[in-house]
């Protein structure tokens, strides 16, 4: 689904249901070099269970245009500018590493927007290495190797996994490659950039009032659980789930356990 937003076209999936704004809406967001199609498992539930589903591309991400957003103050005010194309008073915001900073600055920025927010794969700060920044800005293919290398706890996945002996890993590094190829020059050193550069993380949580869910996974190297003291520090309140055998890309690698505890998160009073 196309919207006018900031005058760019922007593209919305929605799970393969028609988009209906009286249902209670859902914004899955995205991380860093990637798009819409990293929800897809938990989108496609999730409209097909009573929700209003938009997982989005960012601007210079997969189907939107260009150019990439350079600060996370930014992507929050183009979520917020989305909920109005979209006719949306309030929503819950479902954000992956990048996209969870940008949902935890929109959720402190308009509380009343924001019905319940779930960050998963989440850091504050998320600083990233001068190695991986300088890799991202010369040799973007090799910050792409290293990113799914400590993204992921296993190369394939095991027997139990609902696509046994199926290379997640690659399939990351696949998608990764192609949102390069189709958008703007030096996506990855922005995206990175606007992780790393991110300073208002703190304020922001302490004005979360919304029910919150950290969802994290147990063997993450890129945003390991004990970078989120400081979020649960301000955001009391807050509930945090582990994802076992699960690395950053916890919803490639355990795609049934986080929907379980986002569709569940979604459903409690």
């Amino acid at each position: 689904m196309d919207f006018q937003i900031q005058e760019k076209t922007a593209y919305c999936y929605t799970g393969g249901k028609a988009f209906d704004p009286a249902q209670p809406s859902v914004v899955f967001i995205h991380g860093a070099q990637s798009d819409h199609s990293v929800w897809i498992l938990q989108t496609r539930y999730f409209a097909h269970h009573g929700y209003n589903v938009l997982a989005v591309d960012l601007p210079g991400h997969g189907r939107s245009a260009g150019p990439a957003l350079d600060s996370i103050e930014a992507i929050s005010a183009w979520l917020l500018a989305l909920l109005d194309a979209a006719g949306i008073d309030k929503a819950m915001l479902i954000g992956h590493s990048m996209g969870s900073l940008a949902a935890l600055e929109t959720a402190g920025s308009a509380p009343g927007r924001v019905s319940k927010l779930a960050l998963v794969g989440t850091a504050y700060p998320m600083k990233v290495s001068d190695a991986l920044l300088s890799a991202a800005r010369e040799e973007e293919q090799r910050a792409i190797d290293m990113v799914n290398i400590w993204s992921h706890s296993t190369m394939s996945a095991k027997p139990s996994s609902p696509g046994p002996g199926f290379s997640v890993m690659e399939g990351s590094r696949r998608l990764m490659q192609r949102i390069a190829q189709r958008g703007p020059d030096l996506l990855f050193h922005t995206d990175f950039s606007v992780c790393n550069d991110y300073a208002h993380g703190e304020a922001a949580a302490a004005k979360v009032s919304c029910p919150t869910l950290l969802l994290l996974g147990q063997r993450d190297m890129m945003t390991p659980s004990k970078a989120t003291s400081m979020l649960k520090q301000a955001i009391a309140h807050a509930r945090t789930v582990i994802v076992p055998a699960a690395g950053h890309s916890l919803m490639a690698e355990q795609p049934d356990a986080v929907l379980d505890a986002l569709y569940g998160f979604a459903g409690e009073k």
